[in-house]
């Protein structure tokens, strides 16, 4: 009696002494075979049992092998099919195996027939193995990028969530000091940290935890510095117009930090004491794998001493940023206020 792991074989044939030898021969070469005396009674077996493997003549009354083959193949789980020719029929296995054969095998006379077709079913379920071993190792890795995936995203939340804090702490902590030096440098660190909070929050509600859709990120960022630098004795209109450009989470915070640092030297330096103005932020694809920013305003221009009015802790994050980006920023000339420019690779 053969093991349950004894490999099942169909063989298709409408020769009944075929069929006896196929049985008898196959089994001494470790095969179950269940035989089917035509096209008809085998695609019925094979949709009531699973083969591991089917063998089809291709001369048979009524449906021949090629039409077999087609209706093996359309079954929910169709088994590999070995075809069986004749010595001179070399098309037709052409045409077999453009129809969906796993290998064909020219049928001949005595033992040497049964060893070919023993080989050829050991190569074809040998080739079967590695595609469903292939198929379930996407699927795990699959799996596994998606676990992955989903923890990504709840460390950002958890991350956001945390920054958000220290957030309030420290606006807690300015809103509690006398010294407008020290509420100022607190709410610039405010500012800061928001600026990496924001990023954090777009990696956790979107599908992609890898990069940041810098047009959707900039516009919140871009808004929430409104909120904090506008107001009525300074009234200042923040614009922002970018391209759909996606960067990677540590270039995103890179350039989050720089357009906070760019916008709040603009609201604070750019306009007369009680005056407000327009604070544009430009994002642009220049088509090579580049990308440029510009901060500009309409301003006062810089002073011919380009030494730091405030603490210079600004300056230096600035040009860390962009040391992060492999690049720096520049500040072109304008007839009216000052524009800064980066320019960084998108990759």
């Amino acid at each position: 009696m053969l093991p349950d792991s004894t490999p099942s074989v169909l063989y298709i044939d409408d020769d009944d002494g075929i069929r006896r030898l196929a049985a008898r021969g196959l089994a001494r070469r470790g095969y179950r075979v269940t035989p089917a005396e035509g096209g008809a009674e085998g695609i019925a077996l094979a949709a009531a049992e699973r083969f591991d493997l089917v063998a089809v003549d291709h001369y048979m009354p009524g449906m021949d092998g090629l039409e077999t083959l087609e209706r093996l193949a359309a079954l929910p789980s169709p088994p590999p099919v070995v075809y069986v020719t004749g010595s001179d029929e070399g098309r037709i296995a052409v045409a077999a195996l453009k129809a969906g054969a796993a290998d064909y095998v020219v049928k001949t006379v005595g033992e040497d027939f049964f060893d070919l077709l023993a080989a050829s079913f050991e190569q074809v379920l040998g080739r079967s193995r590695l595609a469903r071993d292939k198929v379930a190792a996407e699927a795990d890795l699959r799996a596994s990028n998606a676990r992955l995936e989903a923890l990504l995203g709840e460390v950002n939340h958890r991350v956001a969530n945390s920054l958000q804090l220290v957030s309030a702490m420290v606006r807690l902590q300015a809103s509690a000091l006398a010294d407008p030096v020290a509420r100022a440098a607190l709410d610039d660190t405010q500012r800061r940290i928001g600026a990496i909070a924001q990023v954090h929050r777009r990696l956790y509600s979107a599908n992609d935890v890898e990069s940041v859709d810098m047009r959707d990120y900039l516009g919140s960022l871009v808004a929430e510095l409104a909120e904090t630098l506008s107001n009525d004795a300074a009234p200042h209109v923040l614009r922002v117009v970018a391209d759909p450009i996606r960067l990677a989470t540590d270039k995103a915070v890179s350039l989050g930090v720089i357009v906070t640092e760019l916008v709040t030297n603009a609201c604070k330096y750019a306009y007369p004491a009680g005056t407000g103005g327009e604070i544009r932020v430009l994002l642009a694809a220049d088509g090579t794998g580049r990308f440029l920013l510009a901060v500009e305003d309409d301003g006062c221009g810089m002073p011919a001493d380009p030494a730091p009015r405030g603490t210079g802790l600004g300056t230096k994050l600035i040009r860390a940023m962009a040391h992060s980006l492999q690049t720096s920023v520049a500040y072109e000339p304008c007839v009216h206020g000052v524009r800064a420019t980066l320019r960084a690779g998108v990759v």
